[in-house]
C-alpha cells in the first residue's frame, strides 16, 4: 500500500503549488478566507516536503541493505546469490565462493587462491574486467558471466545459459540457403557426344552427387546441367573453411585435355528461401559473368568468391549476340543520337570497338554519333589521328560530350563495365539510354541500368563482340581503316591471337580480313619509338620474380606511359617459369597504376581484384591512391606471397 502513496505526491505537489496563486486571489476579495486558504496550503507543501524526504530515505535504507547483502565478502551473504559467485583478489585468485560455484566449477573440492582463468579459460582477465560482461564456457558449460571491481579485488557472476545459448547457435546453424549449381561446359561432356565423354559426365555428377550426400545437402537436379540445393549454416561455413573443394574435385575430370568446371551461385543470410533463391540467382549469374569455375556468394549485397583458377569456358554459340544485336538495333532507332564511350586511358580495342559501333551507326541507321574520349590520354593516339582523317568530328572530348546528352540521347559503353572506370561518369548519368558491350570478367559494381548488357568473358575483345554485332546487322558498313581499328583491338587482347584466342575470334579476323584489313598495316600500329623501347628494356631488365611472378617498378621520376608499362608487362611473361608479370608505375602525384598479364595458369583479375582493381583472367589492372611505389609493391608482394597454384 505503501508503494501506492508515494506514486500520487507528485501530484499532490502540483495542486499544493496551484493553491498558491489562488489564496492571493482570495486575499484580494476576502482576506480572512484567503490568509486561511494560504497557511492549509503551507502545512500541505510541508507534509509532502516531509513525506520526499521519508521517500529518499526508504530508498537509501534499501539500497543499502541489498549492496551490504549481496557485496558482504562472508559465506552467510555470498550465499545468498542464487548464481554461482566468486570473489577474487587484484591478482585474479579466487579468495571466497558459494556453494553453487563450489558445484559449478570446482566438482565440491576447494579451489581458494586457484586462478580465476582456470575457470574461464581463453579470456583475457584485464579486458573482461573492463567490459564488465563476457561470455565463458567451462567443463561444458556456458555462461553470461559478470564482473564487478571492488576495492581490493573483484566479483564474478556467473549466469548459466548454457540451454539458449545451445538453442541461438542450433538455430543460426540451420539457417538455410538456397544454392544454384550450373556444369560450366557441358557441351563438351555430353553423352551423346561419345563414350569418354559420357564416362567423364557420369563421374563428375557422381562427384557432385557424393558431395550433396556427405555434407547431407539437398539436391537436385533442374535440367542437363542445373541443380538447385538447400544447405544448412553450418555445412555452409565449412565449404567456405575448406575453400569449396568440390570445384578441385570437380576440375580433376578430364576430357580432351579439358577440365569439367561448376558454377555455383549461393544466397546467404536471407529470411526466406524465396529470398535466397533470388540471390542465388544474381550470385550464379555473377559467378558465370567471371568466367565460372566459382563459387559467388551473395550477402546483405556483398559478395565472397572462392575458386576461379580454370580458364574460362569458350562458348562457341553465337545465339546469345544475335539475340543481342536485335535489342541494340532497336535502341539505336528509337534513339535521337548515340554516344560512344570506353574507359579511362583508353586503348586500342576501347577505340577499335567503339569504331565499329561508330560505322553501324552512322551507315546502317544514319544517325548522329560520337566517340567520346580523353585525346590527349589515350594509348590509341595514332590510331585515333588516322580514323580522324575521314570524320573530324568522329571523336569529341568529355566535355563536348556531355553538352549532347539528354533523354533521348543513346550512350554505348565498350570494353568496360565499371562506373568507376568509364570515360566520363557525368557523361552516363545524363544519357536516357545505357548499352555494355564488354568482355572483362563480371565486377560486384558493373553498371546496373543498362538496358542492353553483352557480356562474353569467354570472348576475346570487346572488338570481337563489336565484330559479330556488325555481322548480323550490316555487315556493309565497315571500311578498311575501321576492319583494321578493330582487328588492331582483337590482335591487342590476344597478344597476336596467343591468349584468349578461340574460334569465334578468328572467325571475327577472318571477316575483317575479308573487309580489307591489312595485318602488316595493323603490325605498324605496334611500332614503338626507340624511347619507349629503351624504357621498356629498362623495365624488363629491373624485374624481380616473386612465386613465379614477375614484378617490375618504374622510374618515379620518368612517369612511365601506361603504353609502355603494358608491353613491358606482356614481355616479362617471356621469362622462363613466369606465371603472371606485374609492372608498377605512376600516373600522377596521388595515383600508382598496377598493371597485370598472365597466360592463363595464373587468374591476375583475382590477384588486382584484392588490391580493388579488376579486369580479365588473363589482363587486369588497378590503381592506388596516396601510396608511394615502394608502398605499392609491398601491397603486391603480400598478394603474391600468399597466392596458391592449384
Amino acid at each position: 500500500m505503501k508503494k501506492h502513496v508515494w506514486t500520487v505526491i507528485p501530484a499532490f505537489l502540483f495542486l499544493a503549488v496551484l493553491m498558491i496563486p489562488m489564496s492571493g486571489i482570495t486575499v484580494i476579495y476576502n482576506p480572512i478566507v484567503g490568509f486561511i486558504e494560504l497557511g492549509v496550503t503551507m502545512i500541505v507543501i510541508t507534509v509532502i516536503f516531509i513525506a520526499v524526504l521519508r521517500f529518499r530515505n526508504y530508498i537509501r535504507e534499501v539500497a543499502k541493505s541489498a549492496m551490504e547483502d549481496c557485496f558482504d565478502p562472508s559465506k552467510k551473504s555470498l550465499e545468498m546469490i542464487k548464481t554461482p559467485v566468486a570473489i577474487c583478489g587484484t591478482h585474479g585468485e579466487v579468495i571466497a565462493y558459494n556453494a553453487l560455484f563450489r558445484r559449478s566449477f570446482l566438482d565440491e573440492y576447494e579451489g581458494v587462491n586457484a586462478p580465476i582463468t582456470t575457470f574461464i579459460p581463453g579470456v583475457d582477465l584485464e579486458q573482461a574486467v573492463k567490459r564488465g560482461v563476457f561470455d565463458s564456457e567451462f567443463a561444458g558449460r556456458r555462461f553470461t558471466t559478470f564482473v564487478r571491481p571492488t576495492e581490493q579485488g573483484m566479483m564474478f557472476e556467473f549466469i548459466d545459459d548454457t540451454y539458449y545459448k545451445n538453442i541461438v547457435d542450433q538455430y543460426y546453424d540451420t539457417k538455410t540457403s538456397v544454392a544454384l549449381i550450373v556444369f560450366d561446359n557441358i557441351e563438351d561432356f555430353s553423352p551423346d557426344a561419345d563414350q569418354e565423354a559420357a564416362a567423364a559426365h557420369l563421374a563428375a555428377e557422381n562427384i557432385l552427387y557424393g558431395w550433396a550426400t556427405e555434407y547431407d545437402i539437398l539436391m537436385r537436379r533442374l535440367g542437363e546441367n542445373r541443380y538447385i540445393a538447400i544447405l544448412e549454416e553450418e555445412i555452409l561455413n565449412r565449404q567456405m573453411e575448406d575453400k569449396f573443394s568440390l570445384l578441385d574435385a570437380i576440375r580433376s575430370i578430364r576430357y580432351h585435355g579439358r577440365p569439367a568446371t561448376l558454377s555455383i551461385g549461393i544466397g546467404h543470410g536471407c529470411v526466406s528461401m524465396t529470398e535466397s533463391a533470388s540471390k542465388a540467382r544474381k550470385a550464379l549469374d555473377m559467378s558465370l559473368g567471371r568466367g565460372g569455375d566459382q563459387v559467388a556468394i551473395l550477402t546483405d549485397n556483398e559478395y565472397v568468391f572462392f575458386g576461379g583458377v580454370a580458364k574460362g569456358v569458350e562458348k562457341t554459340s553465337k545465339v546469345k549476340v544475335r539475340a543481342i544485336s536485335q535489342q541494340i538495333a532497336e535502341a539505336i532507332e528509337m534513339s535521337d543520337r548515340v554516344l560512344v564511350t570506353g574507359h579511362r586511358f583508353s586503348d586500342l580495342d576501347c577505340i577499335g570497338a567503339a569504331t565499329g559501333i561508330y560505322s553501324l551507326v552512322t551507315k546502317k541507321y544514319d544517325k548522329t554519333c560520337h566517340i567520346v574520349t580523353d585525346i590527349d590520354r589515350s594509348m590509341a593516339r595514332d590510331m585515333i589521328k588516322q580514323l580522324s582523317t575521314a570524320r573530324d568530328d568522329m571523336f569529341i572530348y568529355p566535355d563536348s560530350g556531355i553538352l549532347l546528352t539528354g533523354a533521348r540521347t543513346l550512350l554505348i559503353i565498350v570494353d568496360t563495365q565499371s562506373p568507376d572506370f568509364i570515360e566520363s561518369e557525368r557523361l552516363y548519368k545524363n544519357c536516357g539510354n545505357v548499352i555494355v558491350i564488354d568482355h572483362h570478367r563480371k565486377m560486384v559494381n558493373s553498371i546496373d541500368n543498362a538496358s542492353v548488357f553483352l557480356h562474353e568473358p569467354s570472348a576475346s575483345s570487346a572488338s570481337e563482340l563489336v565484330t559479330e554485332v556488325i555481322e548480323y546487322l550490316a555487315d556493309d558498313v565497315i571500311n578498311q581503316m575501321e576492319a583494321e581499328a578493330l582487328l588492331a583491338g582483337i590482335m591487342l587482347d590476344t597478344k597476336n591471337f596467343v591468349i584468349n584466342t578461340g574460334v569465334r575470334t578468328f572467325e571475327a579476323a577472318a571477316f575483317l580480313r575479308k573487309k580489307g584489313a591489312d595485318t602488316v598495316a595493323v603490325r605498324n600500329v605496334f611500332a614503338n619509338s626507340l624511347d619507349n623501347y629503351r624504357e621498356k628494356s629498362l623495365l624488363v631488365s629491373s624485374a624481380q620474380i616473386i612465386n613465379h611472378c614477375a614484378v617490375t617498378v618504374a622510374d618515379d621520376s620518368s612517369r612511365s606511359s601506361r603504353l609502355v608499362c603494358a608491353q613491358a608487362a606482356d614481355d616479362l611473361l617471356m621469362i622462363q617459369d613466369t606465371y603472371a608479370s606485374f609492372v608498377i608505375s605512376r600516373i600522377d602525384m596521388r595515383t600508382i597504376n598496377i598493371s597485370a598479364r598472365s597466360f592463363g595458369k595464373m587468374n591476375v583479375q583475382l590477384v588486382m581484384e584484392a588490391l580493388g582493381g579488376g579486369g580479365h583472367q588473363t589482363m587486369a589492372a588497378t590503381q592506388l591512391k596516396g601510396v608511394s611505389l615502394e608502398e605499392a609493391k609491398e601491397q603486391l608482394i603480400e598478394v603474391l606471397e600468399d597466392w596458391e597454384f592449384k
